[in-house]
């Protein structure tokens, strides 16, 4: 679908009844949330010499909440969770991909963009929405909040905690330009 077309698809879903979301939004939201994942969209940008908010994105993000519906993830009785079934973590193919996500506990959800060459060490939390650029390293014990974006060649150190900004829609998310130290 091409871009203007679906902003405004999300833009008529985010504003039309519940009833008609759930009932033609997912076909919309799946190809949006698509988007996301391949980073062709984010919820704020780099235009010139500033940054603009996507507040569309962060309304197709938020639509995803009100379409799901709350299903068990659970993978065992021990190691159980339910969530929204339009937010599973995210399948990675970090060989194919150039993502190394080391392991011992990270959860990354769908709908996040994490591209070649991000290291992310356990145990992490990126959650929808986040953009994490090329070359960073996401230390352990790191939580990446909701549409927060993270430039290239960042290194987010232990224990550090980046916020998440989805509401409302036209608020700034939490900009971490490149080659910075986080922590």
């Amino acid at each position: 679908m091409e871009l203007s077309r679906l902003r405004a698809e999300i833009e008529r879903l985010f504003e039309a009844p519940i009833e008609e979301v759930r009932e033609r939004g997912r076909p919309i939201f799946e190809e949006f949330k698509q988007q996301l994942n391949e980073g062709r969209i984010r919820a704020a940008e780099p235009v010139g010499e500033r940054w603009i908010v996507n507040a569309w994105v962060k309304k197709g993000i938020l639509l995803g909440f009100r379409i799901g519906a709350l299903t068990d993830y659970s993978i065992n009785e021990q190691f159980r969770f339910s969530d929204k079934d339009t937010y599973p973590l995210k399948a990675l193919d970090g060989v194919r991909q150039g993502i190394r996500v080391v392991p011992g506990g990270t959860a990354i959800r769908d709908g996040a963009y994490i591209a070649p060459g991000v290291v992310i060490m356990p145990p992490s939390y990126i959650n929808v929405g986040a953009y994490v650029d090329e070359g960073t390293m996401v230390d352990s014990h790191v939580l990446i909040g909701s549409c927060a974006q993270i430039g290239k060649r960042v290194h987010v150190s232990a224990g550090a905690q980046i916020g998440g900004v989805l509401e409302p829609p036209g608020a700034w998310p939490v900009i971490i330009e490149d080659e910075v130290l986080v922590g």
